[in-house]
């Protein structure tokens, strides 16, 4: 079972998993993904960042949220150690309820097309592909997608 909870992205075991991800992306992609993301977005009214935490309290995991635009937050930074069965679907879970909270009526988010992992994962849970948005527009090697949710 894991615990997940807000924290601060500067926290030692939030930044381990950051780093984690960062070099899980750089290896996958050749981009840590870490220029897209700014610690202060998820740090103010509307944003939230989360960690998970096994039941040792070590950390496994991660994910964000921030505001795009009105109703939508995006999802940043969502990354589930391996072998830690189960908790991205629960990360994800916890992002989608925080978002609903916050008074979000869809999420959005970008990855990489090479990462198809992460890419089954979404549209395994509910998340469709949309047009590109923000700094992704024209960016062949991103995959933009948004999944709504319920009122």
């Amino acid at each position: 079972m894991y615990r997940i909870a807000p924290a601060d992205p500067a926290h030692p075991q939030a930044d381990a998993m950051q780093a984690a991800l960062s070099a899980t992306l750089a290896a996958m992609t050749g981009d840590s993904g870490q220029a897209s993301f700014d610690a202060s977005d998820v740090r103010g009214d509307g944003a939230v960042f989360l960690l998970a935490c096994d039941g040792d309290g070590a950390a496994q995991g991660c994910g964000a949220l921030r505001p795009l635009q009105p109703g939508v937050a995006e999802l940043k930074r969502m990354y589930a150690a391996p072998g830690s069965q189960g908790l991205g679907a629960a990360l994800l879970a916890a992002l989608e309820q925080h978002a609903q909270r916050l008074g979000y009526r869809a999420v959005w988010l970008s990855t990489r097309r090479v990462n198809q992992r992460a890419v089954q994962f979404y549209l395994r849970h509910g998340y469709r592909e949309i047009s590109p948005y923000g700094h992704y527009v024209g960016r062949s090697e991103s995959i933009c997608l948004a999944k709504d949710l319920p009122c």
